[in-house]
């Protein structure tokens, strides 16, 4: 009896063998399966990857050929417009069914229904799946039919309504069906000359069983403590870090969803803890639904009335910024922890994008950017949309008179000074009380600890009250606009 025709499973931000449905019903079918993975180019490809999430997606890649070939399968590599190296690839293997899990930006919801379209027209069989979120955005709605435009209400109903479908076990074999395919490395996903990517490589483990240890460890603790901890720096573990795992997919929000909740049910976790880390899932699935309704997203105000803003322009106060040379510690400490893991503790991110766009007065899309380039849980929604929630464009937007104060943040949240000594060396010695505002110690003070304000460590860039009030006035200036329309 001849073995029926083969089928391709196209891996996108999907990196795993377990609860992926795509992968699941590619491996019922019975058919031999394709797994490919495109590197898309051409005028209808995603967003290109930053320089970290690259890095990333090159672990990734090589995790997930290396789980697949552990149960027959082999992960086939092409690089092409994805219309057509679909349709090539149809053509050389005579594949007769296509399956993928969905995607939510616009270029590519527009690539897959035009691939949907042209492979059903020639009689391939094309499915496609949720394996990214708990809820896809068009499924919960407001009491009048429309989408969510306010977190909290969509917190509320998310709870309400989401059941977790049962878990979809990873493949045990599969049949792999043969195809040309490129070499990993020739991609040079990897940064060379230089490679700066050592702090990456000491800090994570890409791929699905360094997501399943990132979840357990959380598990097995810190998700009890979470409430308390995840607004300290300091605290190595206070936070699950499944981010770029995340946004990879080398595991999902619904096993991450039903792994929180069997630790409440066996009474493993505490309770307030739980639903706190939960909400920030949920955050994640309320960036999904911004994107798909407002794709533009990373580069166009959500609110239109900011398109009158007045951002200034200025090219030291940004490269400052970005090198963690703004004289405040908590940002320094930050910016520096982002560049060496490629990872932000998430209040310190609230507060170097208030740094950005209130203190500076720096368009929010240049933050954006540079999280973009240098974040390895990059992801094409929550990126933008906290960011525009910080600079006060956004849904939901923190608002206008919400400054964070540099100084007090980092006393308040890294009191013991643990996180500005491993990011900010240089200001080690010196003692809590000016930890977090050197400027504000004596000359006595500062030679002691061996700082030298200017030369070892840089002086504000800018003063604290003047630029709060300098934000106050644009913000105040923007709002009164607004009115007098």
């Amino acid at each position: 009896m001849p073995s029926p025709a083969p089928a391709i499973l196209w891996f996108r931000e999907d990196l795993r063998l377990a609860d992926n449905p795509a992968l699941d019903m590619a491996a019922s079918s019975g058919r031999p399966l394709i797994c490919l993975y495109i590197r898309e180019t051409g005028d209808s490809a995603p967003r290109p990857l930053g320089g970290a999430s690259r890095w990333w997606l090159n672990r990734s890649l090589a995790e997930l050929a290396a789980s697949l070939e552990a149960i027959g399968g082999t992960l086939v590599l092409r690089t092409g417009p994805a219309e057509s190296v679909l349709a090539a690839l149809v053509q050389e293997t005579g594949a007769e069914a296509v399956f993928w899990n969905r995607r939510y930006g616009l270029p590519e919801r527009e690539t897959d229904a035009a691939i949907k379209k042209a492979l059903k027209d020639k009689g391939v069989n094309c499915q496609s799946f949720n394996g990214r979120l708990l809820v896809e955005p068009w499924e919960l709605k407001t009491g009048s039919g429309g989408w969510y435009k306010v977190f909290t209400p969509f917190w509320r109903a998310l709870q309400a309504s989401y059941k977790a479908p049962a878990p979809l076990p990873a493949p045990r074999q599969i049949k792999a069906a043969f195809a040309d395919s490129e070499a990993l490395s020739s991609w040079k996903l990897h940064p060379e000359k230089p490679d700066w990517s050592g702090g990456l490589a000491e800090a994570w483990q890409p791929g699905e069983n360094g997501a399943m240890a990132r979840l357990e460890a959380f598990l097995d603790g810190p998700v009890s403590r979470y409430a308390e901890t995840r607004n300290l720096p300091g605290e190595l573990d206070g936070t699950s870090q499944l981010s770029p795992h995340l946004r990879f997919g080398e595991i999902g929000p619904a096993q991450v969803w039903r792994a929180v909740q069997a630790r409440l049910a066996a009474q493993k976790a505490d309770e307030n803890s739980a639903r706190v880390f939960l909400s920030e899932i949920a955050w994640r699935e309320f960036s999904y639904t911004l994107l798909y309704y407002n794709p533009d997203l990373a580069t166009a105000n959500y609110n239109a009335a900011f398109n009158r803003m007045g951002w200034r322009r200025s090219d030291a106060d940004y490269t400052a910024w970005c090198r963690g040379q703004t004289g405040y510690p908590i940002v320094d400490a930050g910016m520096r922890e982002l560049w060496h893991t490629g990872w932000m503790h998430n209040r310190v991110r609230m507060i170097v994008a208030s740094m950005l766009t209130k203190h500076l007065l720096l368009p929010w899309q240049g933050g954006e950017e540079w999280f973009w380039d240098t974040l390895v849980d990059a992801d094409p929604a929550s990126n933008p949309a906290s960011w525009q929630w910080t600079a006060g464009s956004g849904a939901d937007a923190a608002p206008y008179f919400r400054v964070f104060n540099p100084i007090s943040q980092g006393q308040k949240f890294d009191g013991a000074g643990d996180y500005v000594r491993r990011w900010c060396p240089e200001l080690a010695r010196l003692p809590d009380k000016y930890l977090h505002a050197p400027f504000e110690a004596d000359a006595q003070t500062l030679a002691k600890a061996g700082v030298k304000l200017g030369t070892t460590y840089p002086k504000p860039i800018i003063d604290h009250a003047m630029g709060r009030q300098r934000a106050l006035d644009a913000y105040k200036a923007l709002k009164e606009d607004q009115t007098a329309e």
